[in-house]
């Protein structure tokens, strides 16, 4: 009986043995189960916090940047303005001198409007149909050119009767100009002078027939003396070549450069300028 019971005992310690056993390997299992759920969890938090410290840098760099653009931003508002202003300044500045240079073309304009005034004046007045008499316009400028065949006899500067008539209407002209100024120049040719000992050269001649000429204008024909300039060219600007008696007797002549005062013109320009 006794050993029935043993056998019994023996045999219900073996059936929970086993059971014991079972359960531990179960629970062993879901412990590794756990363990690997753990170590994947912590792998991918590790992972998750190094992503977040990547993106916190990138946020830092975005953040950074986005103020440098707004910076930027104002900064090329600030040059687009300034840009904007001196590129009007300079289109002012292109105005106004677009302005200037209009006006001191209007007032050079109105100069030769005076000059060709002048011009067809004098070819009225003088009544220039002998080709010993020649009027004409050289940059601006009137010149009237007499032969000396109609004001002097050869080697003389005694102005002759007939001269006296072609300068009075020479006169008429200046006198309705008062603020002009004309220069009487006397031109020879290049023979040398065998007059009187009273001249020297051709140098003299010139001078003398220009001043006789002068004191024609002024004493004879009412011009005023401040009007007038006389000057003496010898032979040194020939119209042509000395070679013949022909020639020569073309650049023997008589030349009125007819003037508007260099100042009043300047001071046209200037108040122009200034407009």
């Amino acid at each position: 009986m006794r050993k029935s019971i043993f056998l019994f005992l023996l045999a219900g310690l073996s059936l929970t043995s086993c059971g014991t056993k079972k359960k531990i390997a179960e629970l062993e299992k879901q412990n590794k189960e756990c363990q690997d759920l753990l170590n994947t969890a912590t792998v991918k938090l590790n992972l998750c916090l190094t992503e977040k410290e990547s993106l916190s840098q990138q946020n830092e760099y975005l953040k950074k940047n986005n103020s440098e653009l707004i910076n930027n931003v104002g900064n090329m508002t600030t040059l687009t303005k300034q840009g904007a202003q001196n590129i009007e300044k300079a289109l002012e500045t292109i105005k106004e001198k677009d302005l200037k240079i209009s006006r001191m073309q209007d007032a050079l304009t109105r100069k030769d409007s005076v000059t060709l005034a002048l011009v067809t004046s004098l070819k009225g007045s003088v009544g220039i149909s002998d080709p010993d008499i020649n009027v004409n316009v050289e940059k601006g400028v009137v010149f009237i050119s007499i032969a000396d065949k109609l004001l002097f006899k050869s080697g003389s500067y005694v102005v002759s009767d007939k001269a006296k008539e072609v300068l009075a209407k020479v006169a008429k002209v200046i006198n309705d100009k008062p603020t002009f100024e004309c220069m009487v120049e006397g031109h020879t040719d290049n023979l040398p002078f065998t007059g009187n000992s009273v001249l020297i050269d051709n140098w003299d001649l010139s001078v003398k027939r220009s001043t006789a000429i002068v004191r024609v204008l002024t004493k004879d024909l009412g011009v005023k003396p401040s009007q007038l300039i006389a000057a003496g060219r010898g032979e040194f600007i020939p119209l042509v070549e000395n070679k013949t008696a022909e020639n020569r007797a073309t650049n023997r002549r008589t030349r009125i450069v007819v003037l508007p005062k260099i100042d009043e013109f300047y001071e046209m320009i200037e108040k122009e300028m200034k407009k």
